[in-house]
């Protein structure tokens, strides 16, 4: 899943004047100093913002935040939506298949790399849902990761880790330090298992494949 919000391209001027005033004793301006130092001033803060976004002349996705401020003044220059914000996408027939949700979020527009915090949710359109407080996204090289609890949940199985990377599009990840429940066949469980839920409980690194759709 590629969200690919770095195709909205914002650009605002923002100039910055004097202000003279003049005393009622006095005859000559007093000129106030000329600020040097922009760097915690948004070049645009927009609220209340349900945006929709099209590749290639197809609606693919939707933003939905409280509050989007637009900093380029700062290094590197970033987006910030500090109440939250919402990413659905759809398919062809405009069908939601897939979102990504968390309350604070930043994007690095020029190096296309996410910061997402609080409460990360996200479904695929593979069926695949992940939760953690936190994700790195990097649109860049394509890949995802994080350092914190996470949790994720696939039709047949259910794992939990501290520490997890991923492709963007979450088909191949690798958790470790795993715990979790999956569902196996006869011959990958002890004899009178019988197909049964099976635990999973290791310290050591799992490389997990997910489900992988050909894109027609």
């Amino acid at each position: 899943m590629r969200p690919g919000l770095y195709t909205v391209f914002i650009w605002v001027a923002l100039s910055v004047t004097g202000h003279a005033m003049q005393s009622c004793s006095e005859e000559h301006e007093h000129t106030a100093p000329a600020i040097h130092d922009r760097d915690s001033v948004p070049v645009m803060t927009t609220y209340g913002v349900n945006t929709l976004i099209s590749d290639s002349g197809v609606i693919k996705y939707r933003i939905v935040t409280e509050e989007w401020e637009v900093n380029t003044n700062r290094r590197p220059s970033r987006w910030t939506f500090d109440k939250g914000i919402l990413l659905t996408q759809f398919d062809l027939k405009k069908h939601v298949v897939g979102y990504v949700q968390c309350d604070t979020a930043v994007y690095y527009d020029q190096d296309r790399r996410w910061e997402l915090r609080g409460r990360v949710r996200i479904l695929t359109a593979q069926g695949l849902s992940f939760y953690s407080n936190e994700l790195y996204w990097d649109e860049r090289n394509h890949q995802m990761w994080s350092h914190s609890y996470s949790h994720l949940r696939t039709p047949d199985k259910e794992l939990e880790g501290n520490w997890f990377r991923s492709d963007e599009e979450m088909t191949d990840y690798e958790i470790r330090q795993t715990k979790g429940w999956g569902i196996f066949s006869d011959k990958e469980l002890m004899a009178g298992a019988g197909g049964r839920l099976a635990p999973i409980d290791t310290t050591h690194t799992d490389n997990l494949k997910g489900p992988v759709v050909t894109q027609r």
